[in-house]
């Protein structure tokens, strides 16, 4: 199985924006851009929602067979490890290995040896093309790359091999991530992770580093832009140089995991994936979920009322629904609007606050990131509340649809031809 150039992974807390989401991707290509839809949802999210990798496959293929759509697509265990894939072996063709948590955990003497014989031919001066200056590589640089990285990709060909076995060779993708962490993995410490990778027989499609700055949920990228494009750019050339040096599959691309709406680096993306000739895999996280809020804040009546009522315990719930995502999102509560304030909101305001359009003067991102956060009290209310959006379907898919095309692909893609 091969992923295609241009993948979009599209999350969907509630499982169901399945059309909404995928008509976004049709109208990509039918404007020219040749997108796969990548169905991804956790298994946080499905402890929280209380739904299973079976209900995001469901989800998927009823989407897909709804809108007849004739092209491949992918549903993805994401931010799987050993003691969460199983759920999720028989409903899904994407797995994205989520080794974060095992960067800088001891690796075997066998396997750190292996890996520095393997690796020495790189010591003195290693010019990767494309990259002016050239990386000075030496034996503790060699080492120390080791002693943070090599044990997390064994662990990822742990989760890789015993995916293998039970689906068999060919029959899946493979995504390696690593980038929810705090500090960014180096253009020189991804060559050598790829060579870690290619070594313990993972052939790993795509790959998810921690890229410098911080990539908040549901918000705008916050750091150096132009450290961005010049990371972005070394990772991409690293991967080309990566690929003919490690025998690794050809159609290997950088993975950003965006916490949807990185409006400022989306543009930088596309310049560089285009002048190379790249490809690219983003994932949306939980852009889909804040739509149909912002759906039901328009809808008004009961609709708005129950929006609010989100808002308001969410506010009261701070702490416990923002620790699991604390790397993620940057919210200050003394900034947050209070909810007797929001309680004589209209349903304009309460959109326009909610949904990000970059300079208008409603747009405020701590309330847009408590929201994100705040999935679980729309899980709480259960059948009312997918009773709520059902009953809002027009309105709220409308949300959806527009939020993906022309705030997220058409940034990406931003000569892309009017469909």
């Amino acid at each position: 199985m091969r992923l295609e150039k241009y993948s979009f992974g599209i999350g969907d807390r509630f499982g169901r924006q399945g059309m909404a989401q995928l008509k976004a991707i049709r109208q990509a290509r039918a404007a020219g851009i040749n997108l796969v839809p990548v169905w991804n949802k956790s298994n946080r999210e499905h402890q929280i929602i209380h739904s299973s990798p079976a209900d995001t496959r469901r989800e998927a293929d009823n989407a897909v067979a709804a809108l007849n759509w004739k092209f491949p697509y992918y549903v993805d265990a994401d931010h799987i490890n050993l003691n969460t894939v199983d759920a999720f072996l028989d409903h899904s063709d994407f797995f994205t290995l989520d080794v974060a948590d095992y960067i800088g955990s001891k690796a075997t003497q066998e396997l750190t040896d292996a890996f520095l014989f393997r690796a020495a031919r790189y010591e003195g001066v290693l010019k990767i093309p494309g990259i002016d200056d050239p990386f000075h590589i030496t034996r503790e640089t060699l080492t120390a790359i080791a002693g943070n990285f090599l044990g997390a990709v064994h662990e990822a060909a742990a989760i890789y091999q015993g995916i293998r076995q039970h689906k068999g060779d060919g029959s899946f993708i493979a995504e390696v991530s690593m980038d929810e962490v705090d500090n960014p993995q180096t253009p020189v410490e991804l060559f050598f992770i790829l060579l870690m990778l290619s070594m313990q027989g993972v052939p790993v499609q795509t790959i998810a580093p921690k890229f410098s700055g911080r990539f908040n949920k549901g918000v705008d990228y916050q750091g150096n832009v132009e450290q961005f494009r010049k990371e972005f750019e070394q990772d991409l050339l690293v991967i080309a140089y990566a690929i003919q040096s490690f025998d690794l599959p050809g159609n290997l691309k950088l993975s950003v995991h965006s916490g949807s709406d990185k409006f400022t680096i989306y543009p930088i993306m596309g310049e560089l994936i285009r002048k190379y000739d790249n490809g690219i895999h983003i994932k949306t996280a939980g852009t889909t979920w804040l739509e149909e809020v912002i759906g039901l804040a328009l809808a008004g009546d009961k609709a708005l009322d129950m929006a609010k009522t989100i808002y308001s315990t969410a506010y009261k719930r701070q702490e416990e629904l923002c620790a699991p995502y604390a790397t993620v999102i940057d919210i200050d509560p003394a900034g947050l609007p209070s909810p007797s304030e929001v309680s004589g909101w209209s349903g304009e305001k309460f959109a326009h606050t909610l949904r990000h359009i970059p300079g208008h003067p409603d747009y405020h991102p701590g309330f847009r990131q408590l929201i994100h956060v705040g999935y679980k009290i729309a899980a709480e209310l259960g059948e009312a509340y997918l009773e709520m959006i059902g009953n809002h379907a027009r309105i709220v898919e409308e949300q959806v649809t527009t939020n993906i095309f022309d705030r997220h692909i058409k940034r990406l893609f931003p000569d892309i031809k009017q469909s």
